[in-house]
């Protein structure tokens, strides 16, 4: 990979995760008045904003928001297959860009659940964005944590979704050609 192919995958999968942590804000219905979450609105509202006029959200997805995602990705890979001189298949670069929205929130999700553990060793639970990372991850290590009893104190829900998120990537990178591996 070249340097500018790297600098344009760069950029763009920033800007994905930002897009998917607006998503995913609004789905955990977290809170919006924290700094992180405020950036994170902050940095997606002026495309998202026009988009909302034309795709109306649907029960608690923002519809918006998830066609930006999209529209991030297959940018993306418009973008890698032009300096890389590869033909554009549109109907490949559309089926590949959702499967890598999906990808990329779980390797997301998965960072998240590394940077959370990290902080409970660390930290007082008083900054910001681990009280957002609380509100996002806690609805999926709940159930986690019902399942599993207590292990003498352990947490062991983190590690249990950390295994389902690495099978779901290794099965997701089954279908995601290596060039567009995210």
């Amino acid at each position: 990979m070249n340097a500018l192919s790297f600098l344009v995958s760069t950029v763009f999968d920033l800007y994905l995760m930002v897009v998917i942590i607006r998503i995913w804000l609004q789905l955990a219905r977290a809170d919006f008045y924290n700094p992180f979450s405020q950036f994170v609105v902050k940095a997606t509202h002026p495309i998202v904003a026009p988009m909302r006029r034309v795709l109306p959200a649907i029960g608690g997805l923002d519809t918006a928001s998830l066609v930006l995602a999209l529209l991030v990705v297959v940018l993306k890979f418009v973008a890698l297959s032009l300096i890389a001189g590869a033909a554009i298949s549109i109907p490949t670069i559309l089926l590949v860009s959702v499967v890598s929205v999906f990808k990329q929130a779980g390797v997301l999700l998965f960072w998240m659940l590394i940077l959370r553990a990290i902080l409970s060793w660390v930290s007082q639970g008083h900054n910001p964005i681990e009280m957002v990372m609380g509100q996002l991850t806690e609805p999926l290590l709940a159930p986690i944590r019902r399942i599993l009893p207590p292990m003498g104190g352990l947490d062991l829900s983190l590690l249990v979704m950390m295994v389902i998120l690495n099978f779901i990537n290794i099965l997701l990178a089954q279908y995601v050609p290596f060039w567009a591996n995210v």
